[in-house]
């Protein structure tokens, strides 16, 4: 039946339908005007009625009169059916019968509709229906199956009762209703007893239960039951969480004045959805408590932290600058610290100067700079809180900047500015180290922080105090830094000698660790030749320092007895061995101080010297374990000279092999030491190779020109070893200032000697000191014919100063004695001494040459104010 009465309403809809949709069809209004309805709308009514599903499509005029029918032969007459609402614009729906349809026989629902004009006349109407079968063919042959259904329908039921009862009484575990009675008001008791909140939510997020406890620490209404939690007006963090799906364990989140303890577990662990049990504990109190205890790690985290950062370097500003920065910002907003200048540059602090403090290190917002920028001195007066902390030794609290009048009336007008800046609290700790003040520190808190408590004064006078030491320590670093640095300086060459053989430039850069012992020199010889040193010993600080300083001085000594090159490094061979026994204590078990074996060696050394000859143009070399030299030619090619390598100096026993180097004019010589190309990033090699490329870059260079360019593109960064450089522009002794003549062994030619030597001064415009060389060498070449072996050879070199040479084959040495009055010779070399301004001898591979140097510039020779024969006189005892 209720099928049939479905399908009577959905046949009602869709004729209406199908009759609108045609009456309105574009045509169907001028087809009922036309001449030919029938043979127009007959053809569309048939293809409309069957896209539609219904049975037929009536068109017919306002009289009833059909113009379509599904069978043409109906086509002219009556209507049957209600047409009048239908003539007056309304829809007629109704059940009719009537002609014979496709479908066949039975009940139709049609409906009829308007067709209108473009005026909006009716010219005529259209039915449209649906025939509905007989309703007892629908449901009657469906009883049998509704029978079936509802047997099956009472078994179901009967078992679905059955499995929920099994499923109750297992649930229960057999409990008796008074049983579960009793368990539900236990239930019921404990859990508003409980001091702790329990709240229970369902799978929507709507609360189920809150317990006494609950509704107390959240401030929840009693009829709180049922409504979503996001509508409690609970804190978002609390709200997030109890939505969250995830399980919280010991989640703290305020809520109001109290600190809640938030655990939250599923209602049904599972797969399946379920809600949620909450549990809220207050832990206020033990939050304080932690609070504290946090606090308190925070601050032992700090100061280990600190420790760590503070003193990495032995730089003073470095570590000042370390704990201002350590202490911001877990500590304070701003911190400044302020040192004595005395500490700053290594000196030990004095009682003078307190009030005068420089500013060392800034740490924070510079912007919220109170007073001083960095470097400037500030001057405290006594009653600010840095002095006071000074005096009395310990750290100022001042908790409120504002109430401060020692502090702001220091510079009223920048403390006003730092106020309005937001400074408002200070701690002021004196920085002492070994009961010596050395500085104080400053810590300052911005309105963004609290002020600071008694509490916060003892960690700062911890932190200053840890501090402090490390300062000291670089302070006393800087002392011995800057000892070591003075000494290393006094020991290297202060200025260039006066020569002409070579045109020198150098530089000396020390390591960055500390002091070593890199060391240079340049050594003027007699004959126109220059001694050139090039040496390091191993290792830094003032031991290094002074043992170069001992070698330097012994290769002075040695170069003024005028040795050969080989001679000059076994000499230094043999020092360096007699060092390292006496330092180390092998030779007596015992030191001054009472320690025994406890001497520091000479750990290694290495030297280079070099004698250039500028009258020969020969540069003769021996290393002792040192790099090998470099030398650039005029037109810029580079090379390294075959220098035999030698063994170290300290090694003992071992020869030193030399070489001799013919250098043009314009060549440069470069030494160095190993600092200059090895580092930790290069071997030896690379760094030669990136030297040799740089000397061959730009011929032409001065020494002081090559040397800057060396240093800038050559030298490591960092430096961890000394770096010394020497350049020498080689010089050939112009052949016109020299003249030389062999001697034959007669002292009847000494007078001839004397005359070429008058004539050949007489050239060179020296007739002034003619009298006084004619005497020198007039005594050397009788020395030499009398005393020494032929051949012998006088040299006269006219250069900055005039030298005298006289050379024979003999090794025997001439040396100066005072003669008795009854002796006949003796005098000669006295004679040689007084007019003069050096003599000695240098011995060569064939004899000897005794040389004397005579200044030529006025007033140089003390000899000149005397006359030969007062000279003469004072060599006898009777005057």
């Amino acid at each position: 039946m209720q099928a049939a009465n479905d399908a009577v309403r959905q046949g009602r809809r869709a004729s209406v339908i199908a009759a609108q949709s045609f009456a309105n069809a574009p045509g169907t209004a001028q087809a009922l005007l036309g001449p030919h309805p029938s043979a127009v709308l007959q053809p569309r009514a048939e293809a409309a009625r069957k896209r539609a599903g219904v049975d037929f499509v009536v068109v017919m005029n306002t009289q009833g009169i059909r113009y379509t029918y599904p069978y043409p032969r109906e086509i002219g007459k009556k209507f049957v059916g209600t047409i009048e609402p239908a003539l007056h614009g309304r829809t007629v729906i109704e059940q009719a019968g009537g002609p014979p349809l496709p479908a066949g026989k039975g009940t139709a629902v049609q409906s009829v509709v308007p067709v209108t004009d473009a005026r909006g006349r009716i010219v005529g109407l259209v039915s449209a229906g649906i025939t509905v079968r007989n309703v007892a063919h629908l449901w009657l042959p469906e009883l049998a199956m509704a029978l079936g259904a509802g047997v099956v329908a009472l078994v179901l039921a009967g078992t679905g009762t059955t499995l929920v009862a099994r499923r109750l009484l297992r649930q229960t575990h057999g409990l008796a209703p008074a049983e579960l009675a009793g368990m539900y008001e236990h239930h019921h008791a404990v859990l508003h007893a409980v001091r702790e909140g329990v709240l229970i939510t369902d799978v929507d997020g709507r609360l189920v239960l809150a317990n006494d406890e609950a509704r107390r620490l959240l401030a929840l209404p009693a009829d709180v039951r049922g409504t979503d939690v996001r509508d409690l007006g609970l804190p978002e963090g609390l709200t997030g969480l109890l939505t969250s799906p995830d399980a919280v364990t010991d989640a703290v989140q305020p809520v109001r004045d109290r600190l809640l303890a938030v655990n939250k577990r599923p209602t049904f662990p599972g797969d399946r959805p379920s809600g949620s049990v909450v549990t809220l504990r207050d832990t206020t109190e033990l939050a304080a408590v932690s609070g504290r205890a946090e606090v308190a790690r925070s601050r032992l985290r700090l100061l280990y932290e600190a420790g760590m950062r503070i003193g990495t370097t032995l730089d003073v500003r470095r570590t000042a600058q370390e704990l201002a920065e350590a202490a911001v910002p877990q500590f304070a907003d701003l911190v400044t610290v302020d040192l004595l200048d005395p500490v700053l540059h290594g000196r030990e602090p004095t009682a003078e100067g307190w009030h005068h403090l420089r500013r060392t290190a800034i740490g924070g917002d510079r912007e919220m700079l109170p007073v001083y920028p960095l470097d400037d001195v500030v001057a405290f007066s006594p009653a600010t809180p840095q002095m006071r902390a000074v005096q009395q030794g310990s750290g100022v609290l001042e908790p409120d900047l504002w109430r401060a009048r020692g502090w702001r009336e220091q510079d009223p007008e920048r403390t006003g500015r730092a106020l309005e800046l937001g400074l408002h609290s200070l701690v002021a700790v004196p920085l002492r180290a070994r009961n010596v003040s050395l500085g104080v520190a400053n810590f300052y808190r911005t309105r963004a922080s609290q002020a600071f408590e008694p509490e916060d004064l003892s960690f700062a006078e911890e932190l200053t105090a840890r501090a402090a030491v490390a300062i000291d320590n670089a302070r006393r670093f800087t002392r011995e830094h800057t000892t070591a640095v003075t000494l290393q300086r006094s020991l290297l060459p202060r200025g260039q000698p006066e020569q002409d053989a070579l045109e020198v430039a150098w530089r000396y850069l020390p390591a960055e660790a500390g002091v070593g012992g890199d060391w240079f020199d340049v050594i003027p010889l007699p004959g126109s030749r220059v001694a050139l040193a090039m040496g390091d010993v191993v290792g830094h600080g003032l031991h290094a320092a002074a043992t170069m300083g001992r070698l330097r001085t012994a290769v002075h000594n040695f170069s003024a007895l005028d040795l050969p090159v080989d001679e000059v490094l076994g000499n230094l061979d043999d020092l360096v061995v007699r060092m390292d026994n006496e330092e180390s204590g092998n030779s007596t078990g015992a030191h001054l101080d009472g320690r025994e074996g406890e001497g520091e060696g000479v750990t290694g050394a290495t030297c280079l010297y070099a004698i250039y000859d500028s009258v020969t143009g020969i540069c003769t070399v021996a290393r002792a374990g040192h790099p090998v030299p470099v030398v650039v030619g005029p037109d810029g090619t580079v090379h390294c000279p075959d220098v035999p390598l030698s063994a170290p100096l300290g090694l003992g026993g071992y020869p030193f092999e030399t070489a001799e180097l013919h250098l043009p004019e314009g060549a440069q010589l470069v030494l160095y030491t190993n600092g200059l190309v090895e580092d930790r990033s290069r071997d030896v090699e690379a760094g030669l190779n990136a030297l040799r490329r740089l000397l061959g870059g730009a011929p032409g260079r001065t020494p002081d020109e090559t040397c800057q360019a060396v240093i800038d593109a050559v030298r490591p960064a960092p430096r961890a070893d000394d770096i010394a450089l020497l350049v020498a522009r080689t010089r050939l002794f112009p052949r016109s200032h020299l003249a030389e003549w062999d001697v034959p062994p007669d002292a009847a030619v000494v007078p001839s000697v004397r005359a070429r030597c008058r004539e050949q001064l007489d050239r060179w415009g020296l007739e002034e000191v003619a009298f006084s060389l004619e005497l020198i060498v007039s005594e050397l070449v009788t020395n030499a014919i009398r005393y020494g072996a032929p051949p012998i050879t006088v040299r006269l070199l006219y250069g900055r100063c005039l030298v005298c040479e006289v050379a024979d084959a003999s090794s025997t040495s001439p040396r100066m004695r005072r003669a008795a009055t009854t002796d006949e010779g003796g005098r000669g070399l006295f004679l040689v001494a007084q007019f003069a301004e050096r003599w000695g001898t240098r011995y060569t591979a064939g004899g000897k040459v005794i040389w004397a140097e005579r200044t030529l510039h006025d007033g140089a020779s003390a000899a000149s104010a005397h006359t030969p024969v007062d000279v003469l006189l004072e060599q006898f005892g009777d005057l």
